[in-house]
């Protein structure tokens, strides 16, 4: 006579089977846990994960079909390996504290930023931009730039005003003018 298992009988039997696992195999577990996490808290979640996975899988833990110990240890490993693998996958996580700085302000504004100044800067003369780039890229003086360009200083004086007045018209009054720059 085959004795079929009700969900009563079935649950008590595989509640009774986890209990029996935990108090035979729990402290070897959480030590070989411990062990290969260094970190008494993430072995606790390793043990009851794999009670979890010997729970769903109570049908098949018999002895005849092997070790049921050498069966949790090798669950208690896969377990551990995945943790490992889905916390590489993910960024290292900062704690804020006073020495660590908060970011401020993503990186990509100024990009942006740049890369319209720059393309707004091949929209002017030759004259123009060479002051522009003499002065605000190489960090010259007006008369360091006058020798550089070998123009006087009052030349290079109007022409980075009025540069600078074309620069201002191009990137507030005709954004249009920029080709290929989104906005």
């Amino acid at each position: 006579m085959v004795r079929l298992r009700t969900p009563r009988r079935q649950a008590s039997s595989d509640e009774a089977l986890v209990r029996s696992l935990y108090e035979q195999h729990g402290g070897a577990l959480l030590a070989y846990a411990t062990r290969l996490t260094g970190d008494r808290a993430t072995a606790e979640d390793v043990l009851q994960e794999t009670l979890i996975r010997a729970w769903r899988n109570a049908g098949s833990l018999t002895e005849s079909a092997g070790s049921i110990r050498g069966w949790l240890f090798t669950v208690a490993r896969n377990v551990i390996t995945d943790k490992m693998r889905a916390k590489a996958a993910r960024p290292t996580e900062v704690v804020e504290t006073e020495a660590t700085v908060p970011v401020e302000r993503d990186h990509a504004d100024r990009v942006v930023d740049s890369m319209v100044a720059y393309q707004a800067l091949e929209h002017l003369s030759d004259e123009h931009r060479s002051v522009l780039v003499e002065i605000y890229f190489h960090g010259r003086s007006v008369t360091e730039t006058a020798q550089v360009l070998g123009i006087p200083a009052g030349t290079v004086k109007s022409r980075s005003h009025n540069a600078m007045k074309n620069l201002r018209d191009l990137l507030h009054r005709r954004p249009v003018a920029l080709e290929g720059v989104a906005g």
